[in-house]
Formats: structure tokens, sequence, C-alpha cells
């Protein structure tokens, strides 16, 4: 009996042995859960900083403001001329140094319109910090404090390398709770949540509050990997931070030049669908559809035209306008980058020299009667804003911008309006409406059948 015990021993220990040092164990390399996070938070807290913002508001007493344009409407011809009320509106942040001069990562919306902007960092010092920059399209600001010392400060590390399910710690300051550490793990990567154009977020289920914003989200070797950003008020363990890839970039150009310069390519876009996509011989719906490319911008001088559908630009796959808008904000101008596109079912490349995007320029670009049929620029309607609309997904499209001097704005058409019919022809995708468009000849009339913004359906009656 003992033999066969000590044989039974012996086997388990040599079970034991082969399981650690098969591929589905390893004891070295694998760490699921850290021990802690303090010595995390140790090398971290000095650098996190608490922010502090005063700004003088107006208002008068009148209680309207319910956010529907008719009910305020209404209402403001009986409040108007009332006494404005100044009041000094104070509001919580968080920010983490970034060099040893001072400089300070935080939200735009912590310090936008501040007359005052305070720093208190962890061990009870306290400075005035001025305002070097802001970017409210990626909602970054960058700030500076002064100092008789050296500063202690994070470094960048690489968003691109974090995967879902990696450990992440945020740190800052919710509801004013200075230094307060969470842990969790990164849920997801590129969420589009429509704060932005150039909506990219880390998602994470690592507490983030009100106060949390502009503070760190930092990987496992103590790097910021995130800026933390926004939350969802309708949920719980939901945060999102901006990730460092693009942070990085856009920190650096308001350091060197107090604001930010995006690419331009000058191509006006939309979605593809299946039946574009089947049309241009791709093999799926992937990719941006250019419906026009303006002549002597770049696309355009390097030999790009109306027709063809980008697949990648600088090495990116591009899968819809979105991820096109993103990456070529962030290239930078002057730089030369390759374009891959498909044109009448075949691929080609072309080196284009990015441009530099301005709202000046873009507006010209999008006024004309002769560019863009009666002032009206379209854009495709996703889930999330079809909801929003109160419109049925797959039907219409979103009037995404206006000629102010165009025949659709003088007639009372506005932005966020749905197209829904024209000619009572139905509309349910960008690719309808400029083809219904096209068949209509000078001269004729059209009926826009158009779920208004804030207000009921409504037919808008041009001539073309």
């Amino acid at each position: 009996m003992r033999a066969a015990g000590k044989v039974n021993v012996a086997i388990y220990a040599v079970l034991i042995v082969l399981f650690m040092f098969s591929p589905l164990y390893s004891y070295k390399d694998t760490k699921f859960i850290p021990q802690n996070f303090s010595e995390l938070a140790k090398h971290a807290e000095n650098a996190v900083v608490n922010i502090r913002t005063v700004k003088t508001t107006t208002a008068s007493s009148q209680p309207y403001s319910q956010g529907n344009d008719l009910f305020d409407e209404f209402f403001k011809k009986f409040y108007e001329g009332l006494p404005q009320k100044k009041f000094e509106q104070k509001s919580l942040g968080s920010g983490f140094l970034i060099d040893s001069e001072g400089y300070i990562v935080t939200n735009n919306h912590v310090v936008e319109d501040a007359e005052e902007i305070k720093v208190k960092m962890k061990n009870g010092d306290e400075f005035e910090a001025e305002k070097i920059g802001t970017d409210p399209n990626t909602d970054l600001a960058l700030i500076k404090i002064s100092a008789d010392r050296e500063l202690p400060y994070l470094e960048f590390g690489d968003s691109q390398e974090l995967a879902v399910g990696e450990w992440v710690v945020a740190i800052g300051s919710p509801f004013g709770l200075e230094q307060t550490v969470t842990a969790g793990i990164v849920s997801a990567k590129g969420r589009v949540i429509d704060a932005g154009p150039y909506d990219d977020f880390i998602q994470t289920d690592a507490s983030i509050n009100p106060g949390n914003s502009g503070g760190p989200l930092l990987n496992l070797k103590g790097e910021v990997v995130g800026v933390n950003t926004a939350i969802l008020a309708q949920a719980q363990g939901i945060g999102f931070a901006i990730p460092s890839k693009m942070a990085g970039n856009i920190i650096e150009q308001l350091k060197n030049n107090g604001e930010v310069v995006r690419g331009w390519l000058g191509v006006q876009i939309q979605a593809v669908d299946e039946g574009l996509a089947e049309y241009s011989g791709l093999d799926e719906a992937k990719g941006v559809y250019i419906t026009e490319a303006f002549e002597g911008d770049p696309a355009e001088k390097a030999g790009i035209k109306s027709g063809d559908i980008i697949v990648e630009i600088a090495g990116e796959k591009v899968e819809n306008p979105r991820e096109l808008t993103r990456i070529v904000a962030g290239l930078r101008v002057g730089s030369k980058a390759e374009i891959k596109i498909v044109r009448n079912g075949k691929k080609k490349s072309f080196d284009v020299k990015i441009g530099k995007r301005g709202d000046e320029a873009l507006a010209a670009k999008e006024k004309g009667e002769s560019d863009i049929p009666f002032g009206i620029q379209i854009a495709e309607l996703d889930q999330s804003t079809s909801k929003k609309l109160g419109v049925t997904y797959g039907k219409g499209v979103l009037v995404a911008n206006l000629d102010p001097s165009g025949k659709a704005a003088k007639a009372g058409m506005r932005k966020w309006d749905v197209i829904l019919q024209i000619n009572h022809k139905p509309v349910n995708s960008p690719d309808d409406y400029l083809r219904i468009i096209e068949n209509i000849k000078k001269g004729e009339d059209v009926s826009f059948f158009v779920k208004q913004y804030n207000r009921g359906f409504s037919v808008i009656k041009l001539n073309k």
C-alpha cells in the first residue's frame, strides 16, 4: 500500500511539472493580475495635478432653455430685456505634467473660457497656470506653470500597443477627491461616441468620474497611453480616454505653435455601400468614395479623380469616411503620403503632398450652387444619429451642412434635417440622393420631403 501511494505521488508530481512546462501554462511569463498597483501609483502621483478654474458667465432670469428650439423661441420674447446677472462658475478637473519645465496636459472643457486656472500638486504646492493652446475638436488643452525647480513628469507610451483586456490605471480628482487611483482593463479601442469629428477613444472600466477629466490613463509601465475624457452618464463602469498616439501629436503642435494644423486632401467623400462596392469591383463595402476631387488641391494634383475609392492611406486601411478624416487630420502638412485607391476595379497608388486644412479653404470648397446642388451637403446617417433624430435607420440622408446663401437654406432647410424623399422617390442613401438629383433637369421643380430637426415633417419646394 505504501509503495502504491508513493507511485501515485510521483505520478502527480510528474503531471504537475509537465503542465507547468506545457504551452497551456507559463509561470514565468504570464501575470494575469498584478500583486498591487502601489508602485505604479507612487511613480505617477507627483506628476498628476488637480486643476481648478474660474470663469464669469452671464444669465438672465428667464426659465426657458429646454433643449427645444420651438419652446425656447416661444418664451424668449417674454423675457428679452431682463437684467443679465453675472456670476462666477467654478469647475474641477485633472491634468498631468509632461516635462520638467511645467507643461501640463488636460482637457479643453476643463479650462475652456477660464479666466483663472489654478494647479495644485500632490505636496500641496499651488501655482497659477497660463493657457498655451487648446484643441476643441479633440478636447485637449496644454497649460503651463512656472516653478523654481525641475518638476516630476510622465512620459507618453504607445496606445497602439494596447490590447483589449490589458490592465490600465486612471489617476485624477473625481468630485474633487485628489489623487484617486482606480484600476481596470481596456474594454475596447477605436470607440466613436459622437464627441467630435476625430473620435477614436479607448474604452475602459477603470472608474472615471467628473473631475477625472484630463488625468492620465497609464499602462503597467507607468506610461501615459490615454487622456481621460468622457463617461456615459447612463452607464456605470464605462469611461473613455483619448489615445496617446493622437494626444501626443496634438500636444506637440500646441506646445510648438500654440494651435493645431491639420492635414487636407481636398476631396468630397461618402461611405461605400453594398451597391457601390459591387459596381466598383470591391470584395466588401469598405473604403471611401470620392464624389469630387477639388481642382488645385492635393488629391487632384496627385492624379486622384472623382469616382475613385480610397482603401488605404499612409499604410493604414481605410474603411469609412470617419477613419479617413481622422488619419488625414493627423498627417503632417507638407509631408507625402501614399494613397491606394480602386478605379474601375483596378488598384492604383498615388503619392500625395498633404495640404493644410483651414476653415476658410473648406468653406470656399463647400460654397456655391455649381459645386453642390441647392447648397446642400449631405452625409450618410448612422444608427446612433438616426435614433437621435427620430428617423428609421436606413431611411433618409442627413443635411450635414448648408450654404447660407443657397436655395435650400433660403427656403427653410436646416442643418440636421433629414431628407426622406425627393419628388416622391425614397432617399435611403447618399447614392440615392445623388442619382435622383442628377436626373433632374435644370429649371425643373423639386420637392424635398424632410423630417426637420426638432420639428415635424415638411415639404420644401425648390427649382433647379
